[in-house]
């Protein structure tokens, strides 16, 4: 019988959410909904020393704004609760136990002295990247090298210890990567990790292979810096029986900051002049203690489907050249091999791009709504069918909700002044006698929709021999101030002809002839 998909996203509380995590959870999303599977959220609080009050709650927000939604989580439950490790600690000590019984993992008494003492001896002899490992453990104090009754007596006497891993000394451990192909390390590069801590909560390690087996977690899907772990993950799995139920792995390439120097971490963000968390993160500076809020795309003005599908192609193309996705499109279209191994670089102008791109196609009435608030904000008032016909004109300039009302001043401020370059070439005395003629008769048209007001235009400059072509620079500028903006009719017919007229006249008596 095939086994149901489910993928798990573990997030760690000790901090907001990096967009590379997001994007995790988005392509195991992908990948569970596409196989008609289930996603979890776990999260992965075994080091309490690195709790962050609010990180959770961050997590929850982030991944609602998203559009990430969760069958099994802290928030949702279901049958695999609790989804906290550090709620499900008492569970964790059969496993190493049942790894020490068997002959994988030992028990180590070695003081954070002898540790020193041994790593400060490997660096002496030149040995590169001194490790706790199958030779160096010979020399150490743990259940390997101790007499059995003097382990007994240790744990009777309430001797601090950890445990460890015993890997072997000279062992291929190879698995078939998703995106990577077979991956094979040789164990001696593999040093004997901490299973257990002093405090008696797992490390990483353990806890994790130990939920995903009983949460029947099917696809491991993380970043790529989870790779060099992913040999020791296998090898407890075989330690622990579970090598044929043991998930498939994927392990996602990096996210590469704009000019490619390295990974994009959390500190670029606000350093780079953008976002890389999903939401606003309020927090303190590691050594003042000082309040710090980092920006986030949404309180940035981006829209989630926008950040989605943009953070969608960072690592995976459709093979196709559509670039526009909605969520379940990219769920139609995702699949893991065409995830790249390659890493992949921010490119934060792409970003903006698509949230130009959303925003334009929304319906008018939903622009409207975004154009109301931030003019409200302002103190400004607009009723709904003006800010219909308002965002309709200008959503084309629009990168961000808020740009709305930027753009739409135009329609609430008559020019302060006139583009200089614009007048010294265009504008006359007979352009501006045609534009007083033109303000004249505007008021009294009975139909003020931009086709009759071109249409009046036309026939005031026909009686005064003047092709359109030489006035219209000139009459935008008169209307609006500035030389380039969005369509000069439709702009005049929301003003209405009694406005119109009155900054015509406003720029003939301004501007000299």
């Amino acid at each position: 019988m095939e086994r149901e998909v489910r993928v798990r996203f573990a997030p760690s509380p000790t901090g907001p959410l990096h967009i590379g995590g997001v994007r995790t959870a988005l392509y195991n999303y992908l990948l569970a909904r596409k196989l008609g599977g289930k996603m979890l959220l776990r999260i992965e609080d075994t080091d309490q020393n690195r709790f962050v009050p609010g990180a959770e709650d961050y997590i929850r927000q982030s991944l609602e704004w998203c559009g990430i939604q969760l069958d099994e989580s802290p928030w949702v439950g279901g049958p695999h609760a609790p989804y906290r490790q550090s709620e499900r600690k008492p569970m964790y000590r059969q496993y190493a136990q049942q790894l020490i019984d068997n002959g994988y993992a030992y028990y180590a008494f070695d003081t954070p002295e002898e540790l020193d003492a041994m790593r400060a001896r490997l660096t002496a002899a030149k040995v590169p990247n001194p490790q706790y490992n199958s030779i160096t453990r010979a020399q150490m104090r743990n259940s390997l090298t101790l007499p059995a009754e003097e382990v007994a007596q240790l744990l009777e006497a309430g001797e601090p210890y950890v445990i460890r891993l015993k890997v072997p000394r000279k062992e291929e451990v190879r698995f078939n990567d998703l995106i990577r192909g077979w991956v094979v390390v040789h164990s001696s590069s593999i040093d004997d990790k901490v299973l257990m801590k002093s405090d008696g909560m797992p490390t990483y390690h353990l806890a994790n292979i130990v939920d995903d087996h009983l949460m029947e977690i099917t696809h491991v899907i993380r970043g790529e810096e989870w790779l060099p772990s992913a040999p020791l993950h296998v090898l407890l799995y075989r330690y622990l029986g579970w090598e044929s139920t043991m998930p498939q792995f994927a392990h996602l390439p990096l996210l590469l900051k704009p000019d490619g120097t390295g990974k994009l971490s959390k500190r670029d963000g606000d350093r780079l002049g953008f976002p890389v968390f999903p939401l606003e993160w309020h927090g303190k500076d590691a050594e003042t203690g000082e309040p710090t809020v980092s920006s986030g795309y949404r309180e940035s003005g981006y829209l989630p489907e926008a950040f989605i599908n943009f953070l969608a192609f960072l690592g995976w193309n459709p093979g196709s050249t559509q670039e526009l996705f909605t969520m379940d499109e990219l769920v139609e279209a995702f699949t893991i091999e065409r995830v790249s191994k390659s890493p992949a670089r921010f490119d934060q102008n792409k970003v903006r791009w698509y949230n130009e791109q959303y925003l334009r196609a929304k319906p008018d009435a939903e622009l409207a709504q975004y154009l109301v608030e931030s003019l409200q904000a302002q103190g400004q008032e607009l009723d709904a069918a003006k800010a219909e016909q308002i965002a309709a004109l200008v959503k084309e300039r629009a990168t961000f909700p808020t740009d709305l009302a930027r753009e739409a001043q135009l329609f609430f401020q008559r020019p302060s002044s006139y583009d200089e370059q614009v007048i010294s070439k265009k504008w006359n005395a007979q352009v501006a006698g045609a534009l007083a003629e033109f303000a004249r008769e505007l008021p009294t048209a009975a139909d003020t929709s931009p086709e009759a007001i071109k249409a009046l235009l036309t026939q005031v400059l026909e009686r005064q021999g003047i092709k359109i072509g030489q006035v219209l620079q000139a009459l935008r500028v008169a209307v609006t101030g500035a030389a380039a903006g969005p369509d000069l009719m439709h702009i005049m017919s929301i003003l209405g002809p009694q406005e119109t007229a009155a900054r015509l006249e406003q720029a003939i008596s301004q501007l000299p002839a």
